[in-house]
């Protein structure tokens, strides 16, 4: 579907330079000389590079939909994570690559949609929020209030998330997989 250069926002994903681009940032600027035009911060879908360019009104860009599709989260092996589909149980293997920092937050079962192109997987996105248990962290000091800050932990699967003090060693807690930060405690 063509759209204008100026209705590019962020999350849109185009086709650019014969390859797929999620626009990350958009900036409208109108110069004193000239016309207006829009400036995006791309990222690509496949092997992460960025560029920023300049987009017109008058330009005509390719906005492209990808197909999303629920999976549940099978199992990890040298790298390569598998995951299930959910409705025609189809097994796929995606690259630890693909998926980044987040394949931490990965647990048995977990379900996932995978974004995909063409029949090609682009990434994985996971729940927003999961909940860990706290196994390593400082104790907590006599008269420390909450509003000091927060202390380093170290959750089940191993990633350090900060807490506020009051957060101790077996506590379950909520962590937000996107930043990676303490939500709440879990109920």
């Amino acid at each position: 579907m063509k759209i204008d250069g100026n209705n590019i926002r962020p999350g849109n994903v185009i086709e650019h330079q014969d390859g797929l681009w999620v626009a990350v940032k958009t900036q409208h600027t109108q110069p004193g000389k000239g016309g207006a035009y829009l400036q995006v911060e791309l990222k690509n879908l496949r092997d992460g590079r960025k560029l920023n360019e300049r987009f017109r009104a008058s330009e005509k860009v390719e906005q492209v939909r990808l197909e999303q599709t629920e999976y549940s989260y099978l199992f990890e092996n040298a790298g390569m994570y598998t995951f299930m589909n959910q409705e025609t149980y189809e097994q796929i293997e995606i690259s630890g690559d693909l998926i980044g920092d987040q394949a931490v937050f990965l647990q048995d079962g977990m379900e996932v949609t995978i974004e995909s192109y063409e029949e090609s997987p682009l990434g994985v996105k996971l729940p927003q929020n999961v909940i860990l248990e706290v196994v390593e962290t400082e104790p907590v000091v006599k008269g420390q209030t909450a509003a000091s800050s927060n202390k380093p932990a170290i959750m089940e699967n191993g990633s350090r998330v900060m807490v506020p003090p009051f957060v101790n060693t077996g506590d379950k807690i909520v962590v937000n997989t996107e930043e990676c930060t303490y939500v709440e405690r879990a109920k």
